[in-house]
């Protein structure tokens, strides 16, 4: 079951006044440790994109691989772009691949470019778990491009524990607990056993020291 809102505002406050400022925006992070779990067993794997309640007030990087007409809107949305010339010229230049893994946090590509992306760039998307997600046709762009500033990626694959990006420092507290409770909420659906699964859990600042939140399990 999510932790009260108002003992998670405590944690929050503890964090902020142990903590130095510094001189940029330090990140809040949860990091969950689970418990029980084989993750030999694909299943047991966690590689997926959770939508907060709250934006996490930092801006997302994200690339959209589009042609056509889905390419004009999103250039006129100021958009990142790599269009079908731009992404076939990337084919077999794995150093240009890397880069462009590491310069976006998320990828969205339209349909018909779907089986070319994979082809050029599932080698390199793939295991960093960034392969694109298809844009629906007719869909609205600006709303897939604004969503994303309330997205983080959760990804778990050979520990059994996740970290994730809630928000930042000096972000509302209300708004910062209700993201750390979605946290735990998808955790608690997703995890076999539920809450039984999650050992205990820590918020963070980037550089700042982990500090415990008051977890109680809820049967399941």
């Amino acid at each position: 079951m999510p932790v009260d809102k108002k003992e998670l505002i405590k944690v929050l406050k503890k964090i902020d006044e142990s903590s130095k400022k510094r001189n940029f925006t330090e990140s809040v992070e949860i990091a969950v440790n689970l418990k029980d779990i084989d993750l030999k067993k694909p299943e047991n794997r966690i590689n997926t994109e959770l939508v907060l309640p709250n934006d996490i007030e930092k801006e997302p990087r994200v690339c959209i691989i589009a042609s056509g007409e889905v390419a004009v809107k999103a250039k006129e949305l100021n958009a990142n772009v790599l269009d079908k010339d731009e992404l076939q010229s990337l084919a077999g230049n794995k150093k240009a691949m890397r880069k462009l893994a590491k310069s976006f946090d998320f990828f969205v590509a339209s349909v018909d470019l779907m089986p070319l992306v994979g082809r050029i760039l599932g080698a390199v998307l793939g295991p960093r778990g960034k392969m694109p997600k298809p844009i629906p046709p007719n869909a609205d762009l600006r709303s897939i491009i604004e969503n994303y500033k309330k997205t983080i990626r959760l990804r778990m694959r050979d520990n059994p524990c996740l970290h994730a990006k809630v928000g930042i420092r000096g972000m509302d507290e209300e708004k910062l607990a209700e993201n750390i409770n979605a946290v735990i909420s998808f955790l608690e659906e997703k995890l076999e056993r539920g809450p039984n699964n999650i050992k205990s859990i820590y918020v963070k600042t980037t550089m700042g020291s982990p500090v415990k939140v008051p977890y109680v399990r809820g049967k399941r």
